[in-house]
């Protein structure tokens, strides 16, 4: 008699078969595309407790123990002060499915409660610096975030409609602040939709937003409340009531940029006109 598979396996098995063109495939396409992992690389996963960070880990996991190259990995925990509830289900959860996390502890939400600055804004700055420290100190080159593809529509949606620019949310970049550190997003191509259904197939409870400060904080990496963010989100829905593609278009529209069609654009800090390059018809005969 076969034993019965612990949670854990049943969680994996989803992934490898009911959900493996949802999850696994655009992983897999997302680790390819944009080379985010290399052989020797040693990657700190960051779990912030939410859907996206733990799924984050379980495919960060499966491809460690199946990949053809070796890299190493640390599941790396930052409490910012989490209340005792929070922190109780991140550990549990972690155990439940065999993610072997190391957690460290900060004064992160100590210190943007007591500030005149955004408290969102520096938590969030805060937040960033300490994994990309305690990344550094445990030896690795890279961390990764759970950033999923509609992060990455509504960012690029909000920078046009509330930032007056056309900006994206690259799937790596390098640190400016931790020399050699690199910045990844696996679930770069995988969809909020489907990391939810996972998550309800598999009867599994994460935290939401665990902010102090609100329950709407539309920065915070496992938040997503109100505000602009969760505007942007309600206004793509109803779209896709008449597009169903839409989601697709905006993805694949920062993927094929015409900068000639552009009036202005800038790189490296630096904000150019088309002027520079328009050339005059009484020019293009000479």
């Amino acid at each position: 008699m076969n034993k019965p598979l612990e949670k854990f396996q049943l969680v994996e098995r989803s992934i490898q078969k009911k959900y493996n063109q949802e999850l696994w495939t655009p992983f897999i396409r997302a680790i390819k595309q944009y080379e985010l992992i290399h052989e020797g690389d040693k990657i700190a996963v960051c779990i912030s407790g939410g859907k996206d960070s733990m799924l984050m880990a379980k495919l960060m996991q499966m491809l460690h123990r199946h990949s053809d190259f070796p890299f190493d990995v640390e599941y790396l925990v930052m409490d910012p002060g989490y209340n005792e509830v929070n922190r109780q289900k991140i550990e549990s959860n972690a155990a439940l499915l065999h993610i072997p996390i190391t957690i460290f502890e900060t004064n992160i939400f100590d210190v943007a409660n007591n500030t005149d600055q955004s408290p969102c804004y520096l938590c969030a700055r805060m937040r960033r610096g300490n994994l990309y420290a305690k990344a550094k100190e445990l030896g690795c080159n890279k961390i990764a975030l759970g950033h999923h593809m509609n992060d990455v529509i509504e960012t690029t949606v909000m920078a046009m409609f509330y930032s007056s620019q056309l900006q994206g949310m690259l799937p790596k970049l390098h640190s400016t602040n931790f020399e050699g550190m690199e910045l990844i997003r696996p679930l770069y191509c995988i969809r909020e939709e489907d990391i939810l259904a996972w998550r309800n197939y598999n009867e599994l409870e994460f935290i939401q937003c665990a902010c102090r400060f609100t329950e709407n904080c539309s920065i915070c990496d496992n938040g997503g409340g109100g505000s602009k963010r969760q505007e942007i989100k309600t206004l793509i829905r109803r779209l896709k009531r008449d597009n169903p593609k839409i989601e697709n278009s905006i993805f694949n529209s920062i993927h094929s940029v015409n900068i000639e069609t552009f009036p202005g654009y800038k790189t490296d800090g630096e904000v150019h006109s088309y002027l520079e390059n328009y050339i005059k018809p009484e020019e293009k005969a000479k």
